[in-house]
């Protein structure tokens, strides 16, 4: 074993094995960690890991359930399609396989370009994306049918918002793409194993999952119409578990980086995430994208609100405060302490936050662009699947094109966040090992020139907002 001179190093690996061994022995119910003067307490606590068993349990009952239902709707599709003329397998599954296939090979083709030129790859995101998006509002529309032109509609008000967005945050570009290439230089070791097996186990459970959708369309009951519902939460909730999984196994391999200098086997900290902090994954993988909804609607409240004193937005500064305490006990960044020191997540996410509140890194944290850029990436890769597989339906069978090209868009958007989840993590870690210990000598003047910005530009529009009286 490779002997360790940084005291802070030894004590944060002291610290991840007391964690662990906390899951398997009686230890007290808090664990006290100093890291250059942070306080971070490790969460043993019956109730966190009560919920983390509960949603352990969940998920692993959800999955077995899903399995069941999608065999049964499987068998009982093919024996309705023997006599029935209104469903055509050989004309509604292969232009979704295909576009599973297609999600493949554009969310490795991505991941790669982010690697090589991250600088390129995040302007092309916030480029594609509105542009991917308004070539599906145009497809939907060409199908014509009410549901198709309904959704044809949200694109292309969709594909608005995003170009609008794109040129509202383009400031903030350079600083965004600075931190995603200092963060994701020198990736982990066997990264792009673990990508790779993430893509495959999502393309092999869509499939899997478009079988049974299928299954579901053939019969075409008002029962149907739910089990899809079922069928499309359990991809969400699924592959948002194989994505946070891969974030919390290299958010701690990179914070071990930049913290103490140190390259942590990329495998040890898989089978750790999937050995202890699973429990925490599967709660956060419910809540973030539920909180992050919010959250983002409560910004866009804000944003539409202004100064206005009318009544339909008079809630907005309330939503917008119930929000921000939200996303106190649920966020992305939680997922770093969630690996490091394997706390459970609301736990590590309230202590992550308070950290950045603590050195007052709050407002670069809100205004980072990396989430942005992960989105658009998962717009702009299923819009690309929506557009081979929708394009294939509407040439040999119209009437299954809005349906296919909605669930190809699902498959290959939830593919490519699965395939941005590493640059993601990197983000976080870099972020988080910065806000526990500002002064290590391993960070440049990234962070610190972009604070400086933004309290120049809070002066500058504080004067702009309260001219000084003559």
């Amino acid at each position: 074993m490779a002997r360790i001179k940084d005291s802070n190093a030894t004590e944060i690996i002291q610290v991840q094995i007391q964690a662990i061994d906390s899951q398997e022995h009686s230890l007290p119910s808090t664990i006290p960690i100093k890291v250059q003067g942070s306080n971070t307490q490790i969460e043993t606590r019956t109730g966190g890991l009560f919920f983390r068993k509960l949603f352990r349990n969940l998920f692993y009952l959800h999955i077995f359930l899903i399995t069941i239902l999608i065999i049964f709707l499987t068998i009982r599709g093919l024996l309705s399609a023997a006599h029935n003329h209104h469903f055509h397998p050989r004309k509604w599954y292969p232009p979704l396989l295909a576009s599973t296939a297609c999600a493949g090979i554009v969310v490795f083709a991505w991941q790669w370009i982010t690697h090589c030129n991250p600088a390129k790859a995040f302007k092309a995101a916030f480029w594609l994306g509105p542009l991917l998006t308004c070539g599906v509002g145009i497809l939907l529309i060409s199908i014509g049918s009410a549901g198709s032109l309904a959704a044809g509609a949200v694109a292309i008000v969709s594909a608005l918002i995003q170009s609008l967005y794109s040129c509202w945050v383009n400031p903030r570009f350079d600083h965004a793409i600075k931190v995603l290439s200092v963060s994701i230089a020198f990736p982990p070791a066997e990264t792009i194993v673990l990508v790779i097996l993430s893509i495959l186990t999502g393309a092999f459970y869509s499939s899997f999952l478009v079988v049974g959708i299928g299954g579901a369309t053939a019969t075409r009951t008002s029962l149907d119409v739910l089990f899809i519902l079922v069928v499309l939460l359990s991809l969400a909730w699924t592959m948002h578990v194989i994505k946070y999984t891969l974030q919390v196994t290299i958010s701690r391999v990179k914070y071990m980086h930049f913290a103490c200098g140190l390259d942590f086997d990329t495998r040890v900290a898989f089978l750790d995430a999937i050995k202890h902090s699973i429990g925490s994954i599967f709660i956060g993988s419910a809540l973030v994208p539920v909180l992050s909804l919010i959250r983002g609607s409560a910004r866009a409240m804000s944003l539409v609100s202004g100064d206005a004193d009318e009544f339909m937005f008079s809630c907005a500064n309330c939503y917008s405060g119930v929000s921000s305490r939200l996303v106190t006990y649920g966020n992305r960044w939680g997922f770093v302490h969630v690996g490091v020191y394997n706390k459970g997540f609301v736990q590590a996410s309230s202590d992550t936050w308070e950290i950045f509140r603590s050195v007052g890194l709050e407002p670069l944290i809100e205004s980072d662009l990396t989430s942005s850029f992960c989105f658009l990436s998962g717009v702009a890769g299923g819009a690309i699947c929506t557009l081979v597989g929708g394009s294939w339906t509407l040439a040999v069978h119209k009437e299954y094109a809005t349906e296919v090209s909605i669930y190809a868009f699902l498959i290959g958007y939830f593919m490519s966040r699965v395939a941005m989840a590493w640059p993601q993590a990197c983000v976080s870690a870099y972020y988080v090992a910065y806000a526990e210990n500002p002064q290590n000598l391993r960070f440049d003047s990234t962070i610190p020139d972009r604070i400086q910005e933004l309290q120049r530009y809070r002066a500058e529009l504080s004067r702009a907002t309260n001219p000084t009286p003559s």
